[in-house]
C-alpha cells in the first residue's frame, strides 16, 4: 500500500518531533519521514493537520486471541495446565483473530502485540508477535517464535499444588525449570555428537526449543512479581546463560540497581489492577518511573485482558503522573517493547525501512482526552473514528463495518 500522511505533528519516538511533517509509505514500508518529503504523483494523501502522528503502539505481553473475551470456557486457550514443561506449545496455534480484543487494540493505537501463553506452568510455551488486524493468524504474523514464556511464584505452585503433584512450592517450580534446561544441555550435546558421527537422532520438540534459548536465539520471558522470585530468575539465568526478560516485575523497583547493572529489561504491569494476591501488594504506578530512573529498560503492558488493551497508553499516562518521564513513557509502548522482543527491525518507530504502521491522534496520546482517529497497518487503513463511531475495516471482505 502507498500512502502519504502530511501536515501533522510527527513524533517518530526515536527522533525529534517534526511539526508539519510527512510520513511516506510505499509498498507497505515507510520510505521517508520529514518536513520536506517529495510525495510521488498519484500517491494517496491523508491530511493530518492538527493531529499527532505516531508509530503504532507495541504490546509486549498480552493474551489476545488465546484468552478470548466474552467467550468463557470455549475461548480459553491460554494455559495447557497438564504438563509443567510446555516449551513445545505455541501460542500461534490457539489465536482466534475474531477475538474482540484485536478491535479494541486498534482503537487504542496498538498495532502490534506479542501474544504469550499463560502463567500456570513453570514453562508455558512459545510466544508470537502479530499485527492486530487480519483474517488469520498467518496473515497477521510478524515473528514466531519471539520468546519462551516461563513463570515463577504463586501461579504454577497453585495450579500443580491443587493437583497434588510437582511443583507445589517455589523450590519445586525452580527445580522444574532447572531440570528442563539440564536435559536440554544434555540433548544438545547428544545431538551434536550424533551429527559428528553421522548417526540418526530422535528429535524432541520440547528440548529443541529450550536449546534455542540456551543458544541465545530466543529470550526467556520470566513471569515474576516478588523480589525474591526476581532474584531466583536472575540466579537461573546465571546458571544457564540465557537472555532474561522480567515480565510483570511488580517488585522490580526493590532490585532496580541490580536489574540496571545486569541490563535486564522489565515488561511491567498490568498497572490498573487491585492487589488481588500477595505478589501484588507493592503494585504501584510509581514503579515504572523508579525503574527508569535507575537505568532499567522499561516496557509497559496491559497483560490483556487483565487490563483492556486499549488502556495501554493510559497506563503510560498515569505512570507519568506518578513520576515516569514522558519521553520514557512513549518509549515504553513503542521502541522499548519492539527492541526487547526483537521486533525493532519492523515496528516501534517512524523510520525509513520499518512497516507503515501509523496512528493519527487528535492530540498528544499521553493526554487521556486524545483519541486515535485513524490507524494504518502496512499503509492500509484498518480503523477510523468517524462521526463519533469507531469503524474497523473488515479483514475478510476489505470493506468497512462498525464495531
Amino acid at each position: 500500500m502507498n500512502l502519504a500522511i502530511t501536515s501533522g505533528y510527527v513524533v517518530p519516538v526515536d527522533g525529534d518531533p517534526i511539526d508539519g511533517g510527512t510520513v511516506l509509505i510505499q509498498d507497505g514500508k515507510i520510505t521517508a519521514v520529514g518536513r520536506d518529503v517529495a510525495v510521488p504523483e498519484g500517491t494517496p494523501v491523508v491530511d493530518a493537520a492538527g493531529g499527532w502522528v505516531l508509530p503504532g503502539f507495541v504490546e509486549a505481553h498480552g493474551h489476545m486471541g488465546v484468552y478470548e473475551e466474552a467467550e468463557g470456557w470455549a475461548g480459553q486457550d491460554t494455559n495447557e495446565m497438564t504438563d509443567p514443561n510446555g516449551a513445545r506449545l505455541r501460542a500461534l496455534d490457539a489465536i482466534n483473530p475474531a477475538d474482540l480484543g484485536f478491535a479494541d487494540a486498534l482503537s487504542g493505537g496498538v498495532t502490534t502485540a506479542v501474544v504469550k501463553p499463560g502463567s500456570g506452568n513453570p514453562i508455558g510455551g512459545q510466544t508470537v508477535a502479530v499485527k492486530c488486524w487480519g483474517r488469520s493468524v498467518d496473515e497477521m504474523l510478524l515473528k514466531e517464535p519471539v520468546s519462551v514464556k516461563s513463570a515463577l511464584g504463586e501461579n504454577p505452585k497453585r495450579v500443580y499444588g491443587d493437583q497434588k503433584k510437582l511443583p507445589s512450592t517455589r523450590q519445586g517450580v525452580a527445580a522444574v525449570i532447572r531440570d528442563a534446561f539440564t536435559r536440554a544441555q544434555d540433548y544438545k550435546a547428544a545431538k551434536e555428537h550424533a551429527a559428528s558421527e553421522g548417526t540418526p537422532f530422535d528429535r524432541d520438540g520440547t528440548l529443541e526449543i529450550l536449546v534455542r534459548v540456551l543458544d541465545g536465539e530466543l529470550p526467556w520471558c520470566q513471569h515474576t512479581h516478588r523480589a525474591d522470585d526476581i532474584a531466583t530468575a536472575l540466579r537461573l539465568a546465571d546458571e544457564f546463560g540465557y537472555r532474561l526478560v522480567i515480565n510483570h516485575g511488580t517488585e522490580g523497583h526493590l532490585l532496580a540497581d541490580t536489574l540496571a547493572e545486569r541490563e535486564v529489561p522489565v515488561i511491567i504491569g498490568p498497572l490498573f489492577t487491585t492487589r488481588s494476591k500477595v505478589e501484588l501488594r507493592q503494585r504501584s504506578l510509581r514503579n515504572p518511573g523508579i525503574l527508569d530512573r535507575a537505568g532499567v529498560e522499561v516496557a509497559i503492558t496491559t497483560d490483556h485482558p487483565v487490563v483492556p488493551i486499549h488502556f495501554l497508553v493510559h497506563q503510560a499516562t498515569l505512570a507519568v503522573k506518578e513520576g515516569l518521564d514522558p519521553a520514557a513513557a512513549l518509549r515504553s509502548i513503542t521502541t522499548v517493547p519492539a527492541r526487547i522482543m526483537g521486533l525493532d527491525d519492523r515496528v516501534g518507530a517512524l523510520r525509513a525501512g520499518l512497516d507503515g504502521d501509523v496512528v493519527i491522534w487528535s492530540g498528544d496520546p499521553l493526554d487521556v482526552m486524545s483519541r486515535a482517529l485513524r490507524v494504518f497497518i502496512s499503509g492500509r487503513e484498518v480503523y477510523s473514528y468517524t462521526n463519533g463511531e469507531p469503524v474497523v475495516t473488515d479483514p475478510y471482505y476489505r470493506e468497512s463495518s462498525g464495531r
